[in-house]
């Protein structure tokens, strides 16, 4: 297993074939479209020119990534960023999560951020018990905020303490 940070490039296409399955199959994503490779590499290049962005390789394919972005807008959240992370489907359970959440908490943590915040879909219970275990705490439950596949859907934002 190799951690490193992203190269937009060379790993858009992964990236976005492992997103996208999210998209098409789950609630885990709220968005609704699979996205084109050259959609995903602008994200990706937009969000590591600034925050933590890295994958995690397996005989030389992407099979995880994970990153920090801004969570809003506003300049009083400067410090506070959103996590991401998604996992090939066939590799979870594997630690490649853990590897990669320990990156990115490591260099918020090394870039002086403060609070890390994780928005997880209700129903989404591995990824909820997966940043509990890490040390992400509860600290609010919105109700029916989203729907998808005509279902109405919870979000839970856990928050980290850097």
């Amino acid at each position: 297993m190799n951690i490193r940070k992203v190269d937009p490039a060379a790993d858009a296409a992964q990236i976005a074939s492992i997103y996208n399955r999210y998209i098409v199959n789950t609630t885990v994503s709220f968005e609704t479209e699979p996205l084109t490779v050259e959609q995903m590499r602008r994200r990706v290049v937009d969000i590591a020119r600034s925050y933590p962005y890295y994958v995690c390789e397996k005989e030389g394919r992407v099979v995880g990534y994970a990153y920090a972005h801004l969570w809003k807008e506003r300049a009083s959240y400067c410090n506070t960023l959103e996590t991401t992370i998604y996992l090939d489907e066939a590799r979870r359970h594997e630690g490649i999560g853990m590897s990669l959440m320990e990156h990115v908490i490591r260099e918020c943590r090394k870039r002086g951020f403060k609070v890390l915040i994780a928005c997880v879909t209700g129903e989404n219970k591995d990824s909820i018990a997966f940043h509990k275990k890490i040390g992400f705490v509860e600290a609010s439950h919105f109700h029916n905020v989203g729907e998808k596949f005509g279902r109405l859907l919870d979000v839970i934002d856990l928050e980290y303490q850097l």
